[in-house]
């Protein structure tokens, strides 16, 4: 200490803390003020990047303020050396976990906007976030003098026998980056696996995938895996899909007449209900002589997979309306039942009321 400690030295030391504290509270309310104007922007990156403002500006006005204290008091050169090296690290800690935090929520968001719904990759947001971590420790390290070279020797070798120990967990890992950056998969899309697991994928990180079934169950399974299976997507490459839909007339009817009332059914339907293509094109076609019908095929437009329950509902209530309405019959199948009294054989028929008219069908 090259002086003694004096009273104006305390007073003007107090004077830089408050002056630190004050400007971290006056720029933590002007950024809350900014959060609440972010949030009405579309562009979600507006919030993580005043989010992360709010962590890091008042922290390094406080350190600010510190390290103004430090300067006006009479300290000796080695421990003003080691306030300077702690005001630092804090800075740079500060910094790095803001860092972080913005960059991982701009990956988030990418990844959000890019899958549709539902759900991010958070393999994507984990490893970005781990790498600013990294840096920042690094530089940390640099800082206090301490030599990183021996460092990044040892996790050289280190991670060779880490690999060979978490082989399992390493192929899970860029599994998963190779369904991403390939775009086989992504949060939101509906997929069925050929062992029979079927749902949307919430979410894809570093081991695992989460599906969640119509049912609201989850279902998880290793990236490995899901990169290895047979799998249908019903999202991609288009998120619109065609369902078809199984009918039959009976042999006394019109067929012109049938197609062109399920025709304006389809039409309907597509216009009314909610998951539809309005723009669906009816599609009718006749393709078989049954034994009591002649059967055809109604091919329904829908916007994405869990939609199509409530179209097939909805499309066969009214159908089956329409076709009371108009007198066409859907007949049941009949089924011929040979009694064998003595050595005389007495062939009955059995009719199954038509559903639509209540007349007996044909046989």
């Amino acid at each position: 200490m090259n002086r003694a400690l004096t009273l104006d030295d305390l007073v003007l030391a107090g004077i830089a803390l408050a002056a630190g504290l004050t400007l971290a509270f006056m720029s933590r309310t002007l950024l809350r003020w900014l959060a609440k104007h972010a949030k009405r922007t579309r562009w979600s990156g507006d919030d993580v990047i005043v989010d992360a403002l709010r962590s890091v500006v008042p922290w390094a006005a406080i350190a600010g303020g510190a390290a103004a204290a430090a300067a006006v008091l009479p300290l000796t050169g080695s421990v003003e050396h080691h306030i300077d090296q702690v005001l630092r690290v804090w800075v740079i800690a500060v910094v790095t976990f803001s860092a972080a935090r913005v960059v991982a929520g701009l990956v988030r968001s990418v990844t959000q906007s890019r899958s549709g719904v539902a759900g991010s990759a958070t393999i994507f947001v984990n490893i970005t976030r781990v790498l600013v971590l990294a840096i920042g420790f690094l530089v940390v390290l640099q800082t206090l003098g301490i030599s990183i070279a021996p460092l990044l020797t040892a996790l050289g070798v280190g991670g060779l026998a880490v690999a060979l120990a978490l082989q399992d967990t390493l192929a899970n890992l860029f599994a998963g980056i190779h369904i991403l950056a390939s775009k086989t998969v992504q949060p939101g899309d509906y997929i069925r696996l050929s062992s029979g697991e079927e749902g949307y994928v919430v979410d894809i990180n570093w081991r695992q995938t989460t599906v969640r079934e119509l049912s609201n169950n989850l279902v998880v399974i290793p990236n490995g895996q899901l990169a290895k299976a047979n799998m249908t997507n019903y999202t991609r490459p288009e998120q619109e899909l065609t369902v078809l839909v199984q009918v039959g007339v009976s042999y006394d009817s019109d067929l012109e007449h049938v197609e062109r009332v399920t025709a304006e059914v389809v039409t309907e339907v597509m216009r009314d209900v909610t998951g539809a293509v309005p723009d669906h094109e009816p599609a009718i076609r006749f393709h078989t002589f049954g034994d009591s019908r002649i059967g055809f095929t109604v091919i329904l437009g829908v916007g994405e997979f869990s939609d199509q329950y409530r179209i097939k509902h909805e499309f066969i209530k009214r159908l089956h309306r329409r076709y009371r309405t108009e007198g066409i019959r859907i007949p049941a199948p009949a089924r011929t039942v040979a009694l064998q009294q003595g050595s005389v054989t007495i062939p009955q028929q059995r009719n199954a009321e038509d559903p639509v008219s209540g007349a007996p069908a044909a046989e």
